[in-house]
């Protein structure tokens, strides 16, 4: 993965804190001969970005982080409610089916199972269909609640909970997406998904230097 480039009054710019640092604004806009107004923008891309931190009073200052530093400083910080999809959720009692047929026409790998009061109940992955397909089985008469993954035995996360965080509870159970869930006095309603897929694109998108 790239490291976030920098155009050659940024690097400037981190050339001058890393020589004068701490060092206020105004003094950089005069070593560069430029007003402050031109200069806020190529300051807050490298204090977010982590290259700078900004103090009141005091200035700035370079932070000595590496790329990969700078990187998990980014990742640390990123929530899933950010980068969630739509939840495809079927109802219990449908068949396996149908089940199938959703899942095929949604183009997704895991579906979300809820129950009559719209709380989630199981998860139907693409192996759980595979494996009720396999052998004579009408599945047109078999519902779905009989061959899914049942509570307590789903992991689920919600919208404030790191993406890092995530991202390894997926590659520890070995599965492709989890429920975003909002707690109810009933039990877990369904709010979104965050897959593999969507952890992919972050990816990108750091790399393409669109998330800072």
């Amino acid at each position: 993965m790239s490291k976030i480039e920098l155009n050659k009054r940024q690097d400037r710019i981190l050339q001058i804190v890393k020589d004068n640092g701490p060092i206020t604004g105004e003094q950089i806009a005069d070593k560069l001969d430029l007003t402050r107004a031109t200069l806020r923008p190529d300051l807050a891309i490298l204090t977010m970005a982590g290259y700078l931190e900004a103090r009141p009073r005091v200035g700035y200052f370079y932070t000595g982080k590496t790329g990969s530093q700078l990187l998990s400083d980014i990742l640390q910080k990123l929530k899933v409610g950010d980068f969630q999809s739509i939840p495809v959720v079927v109802h219990e009692n449908v068949s396996v089916y149908d089940a199938i047929c959703t899942m095929f026409l949604e183009d997704v790998g895991t579906l979300f199972v809820v129950d009559q009061q719209s709380t989630l109940v199981g998860v139907l992955s693409r192996k759980d269909l595979l494996r009720a397909s396999i052998g004579k089985q009408e599945l047109t008469s078999i519902p779905v609640n009989i061959i899914m993954t049942r509570m307590p035995n789903i992991t689920v996360c919600r919208r404030d909970d790191f993406i890092i965080d995530v991202a390894s509870m997926l590659i520890e159970k070995q599965i492709d997406a989890l429920p975003i869930i909002k707690d109810t006095e009933k039990g877990y309603e369904v709010i979104g998904r965050i897959t593999k897929t969507n952890i992919t694109k972050i990816l990108v998108q750091l790399a393409e230097n669109e998330i800072l």
